[in-house]
């Protein structure tokens, strides 16, 4: 869950399979005459739509923070035997479907606990100190990944496994707090190994300019569901009942 204050009160709450339909959106959009159109198109967009799919294992009953009166932030909810299930649970899902978009899965997971194998240099990544139990499922998902990537082009793959990392970045910039001036960089511009840096700016109200501009559709429209909320809770009970009760609403951007 993405909980995002509000600057006049109140949260902002974005499940992850939401998070992860936006980065779909991103990525099926991805490429014009300066970056590279996806290759192959609808495995990377499909991994990319279903990266975050692994939490639809737990959002029907949301951890709740008891201390804060509010769900856990995704970057503080406790990793759980249950979570790492979810986990592989997904990659085994979408495998079924489409071994490729599996492993870019698995590889994502993986990478976070790993700064995103060194792909993102800013923004930096969270300094992680793995549990025994999750350094070992890990290790786990990591040789299953060995056992599948000869079957795929290396450098095509890890493009598409960096461009993941890219779009998951920018799924957070937009979910987790009004756009600000930031930048990405290394961004893949193909599958070459050619690279840039892309800035990102407000340019108005639920605006935001990119430069160099990455997506086939100018102007880009972009919605990522949600509910608003209170910011605290007596219990966890009322919370449930608050967040069943609120309206889903759409936050909308336009990259131009």
């Amino acid at each position: 869950m993405i909980v995002r204050k509000d600057a006049g009160g109140g949260l902002t709450l974005i499940r992850q399979t939401d998070h992860s339909q936006f980065v779909g959106q991103l990525a099926a959009h991805w490429g014009n005459d300066q970056f590279a159109p996806l290759r192959p198109y609808e495995s990377v967009v499909r991994a990319a739509t279903f990266h975050d799919y692994g939490y639809m294992q737990w959002e029907p009953d949301l951890p709740f923070d008891a201390e804060h009166g509010v769900p856990y932030e995704f970057r503080r909810s406790p990793t759980t035997q249950r979570t790492l299930d979810a986990y592989k649970w997904v990659t085994e899902w979408l495998g079924g479907i489409d071994p490729y978009s599996g492993l870019l899965v698995s590889m994502h997971r993986t990478g976070l606990w790993r700064n995103r194998y060194d792909t993102i240099d800013h923004p930096g990544g969270m300094s992680r100190q793995l549990s025994p139990e999750v350094a070992s499922f890990a290790e786990f998902l990591e040789e299953r990944q060995k056992a599948q990537q000869p079957a795929f082009d290396q450098q095509e793959l890890w493009t598409n496994y960096h461009l993941l990392q890219l779009w998951d970045l920018l799924g957070l910039y937009f979910g987790c707090q009004e756009p600000y001036d930031e930048y990405m960089e290394p961004v893949p511009l193909d599958y070459q190994g050619r690279r840039t840096r892309i800035t990102l700016n407000p340019a108005g109200p639920h605006q935001v300019a990119v430069d160099p501009y990455p997506f086939d559709a100018r102007p880009l429209r972009l919605q990522i569901a949600c509910k608003r909320v209170a910011d605290r809770y007596e219990s966890e009970s009322a919370f449930r009942k608050a967040f069943a009760q609120a309206p889903l609403e759409l936050l909308e951007y336009e990259l131009v």
